[in-house]
This record gives structure tokens, C-alpha cells and sequence, in this order.
């Protein structure tokens, strides 16, 4: 499916709003529905970079997809054989890092650290307990199928972090990584013919040792 990458992002957002959404302290940010009187319900989870979150002057998380690299692990497996006569050629697999920065306006809220901070700790909560997506946390085109997504958070050094913030032109932000394996891209190529085989003949015979002249 071209569909796996935009869709996994998707499943992913979808589950980190829905558990900042249930959490007790989170709630009254990122709910709209929330019934405490002080709530805002005003931060959301978004695909785009810090950058772009930022310039729509929106609060909440940027849950952004940096680099796609390919499995070398199981790219190598062999096609699928879907009939008698018909081999369908193996997807691309992929693994997808994502950097996930909590982002709080430092200018109208007092304790924006502390918020970012708090929230930050929610997704790592979240993903330390469940460190797979599967089932029904697969939406659009992933739902239903039989996949299951690794997420793990990447241990990453503070220079390889600084190098994202520098391809952005931002100053460093607090934030973690998180790669999610293995995503798979199907092919848009017909499954390929082949000649079956049917029965193994095996020859048989004698050798003679040639004489000495």
C-alpha cells in the first residue's frame, strides 16, 4: 500500500491524542469536551514540524516524521507465492523516525516548561506500556490488516538531535525520538508467472573408470 506511511502517522497521532485526551492532568488542554470550568481544550497533535506548528499559533504536540530509512533486515525475504502459478513481489520495507516535541507558548503561560515537560512524560509513559500498534489503533487503509508496528524510543545524543534543529533553522527545543519498524510498501507491479513444478525426475546411472592407454 502507498497509503502505509501517511496512515501509520495517523494511527500514531490518533493514539497519543486520545491518551493526552484521557489523561487526568492533560484533559482540560488537549479535550474540548472537558467539563472542568478552567478548561481550555485548545492543544493539538499534528503531523507538521515545530516550525510549521508554531506559525499556525497552535499549542500541543508536533509529532513530525524526519527520515525514512529502508529495513535491511527483512528486505531480503522472499516473494509470496498467492496462487499455484503466480509469485507476488515483496514490499519495501521500511522503518519511519519520528521526533516528537511538546510545544507550549513560553510568552502567555508562566509554566510552559513544566507543561512541555508533562507532557512529554505522557508519550513516554505511553510507549514505554505499549510499545506496539495493531489492531484497532490501525486507521484508513491499515485498518484491518494483520499488521503490528514496533515503536522504540531512539537513544539518540544531544548532537545528533541539534543537527534536526539546525536543518530547520530553530533553536534546540526539548523533544525524543521515536522509530517505528517495520512499516511495508507494497508493489504496484501484477503478481508474476511462473511454471510450476509438477514432478522431479531424477537421473540415475553408472560411471566407468576410463582405462589406462
Amino acid at each position: 500500500m502507498k497509503t502505509a506511511i501517511r496512515d501509520c502517522s495517523g494511527s500514531l497521532r490518533a493514539l497519543i491524542e486520545r491518551e493526552l485526551q484521557d489523561d487526568v492532568d492533560l484533559s482540560p488542554y488537549f479535550d474540548p469536551f472537558d467539563p472542568s470550568p478552567d478548561a481550555i481544550g485548545t492543544m493539538i497533535v499534528t503531523l507538521n514540524n515545530p516550525e510549521e506548528l508554531a506559525e499556525t499559533d497552535h499549542e500541543g504536540v508536533s509529532l513530525w516524521l524526519y527520515l525514512v530509512e529502508r529495513d535491511a533486515e527483512t528486505l531480503n525475504q522472499p516473494p509470496r507465492r498467492i496462487a499455484r502459478d503466480r509469485l507476488l513481489r515483496r514490499p519495501l520495507p521500511l522503518r519511519l523516525h519520528y521526533l516528537v516535541t511538546p510545544q507550549v507558548n513560553h510568552k502567555t503561560r508562566e509554566q510552559a516548561g513544566e507543561l512541555e515537560q508533562l507532557i512529554l512524560g505522557k508519550v513516554l509513559q505511553l510507549f514505554h506500556d505499549e510499545a506496539s500498534l495493531s489492531g484497532a489503533r490501525l486507521v484508513n487503509t491499515l485498518s484491518g490488516q494483520p499488521l503490528e508496528f514496533f515503536v522504540r524510543l531512539e537513544p539518540l545524543s544531544l548532537e545528533q538531535i541539534t543537527r534536526v534543529w539546525e536543518a530547520l533553522d530553530r533553536p534546540y527545543q526539548l523533544c525524543v525520538s521515536y522509530e517505528v519498524s517495520v512499516v511495508p510498501i507494497d508493489s504496484a507491479a501484477e503478481a508474476a508467472m511462473i511454471v510450476p513444478v509438477d514432478v522431479s525426475m531424477p537421473e540415475t546411472g553408472v560411471a566407468r573408470a576410463l582405462e589406462d592407454a
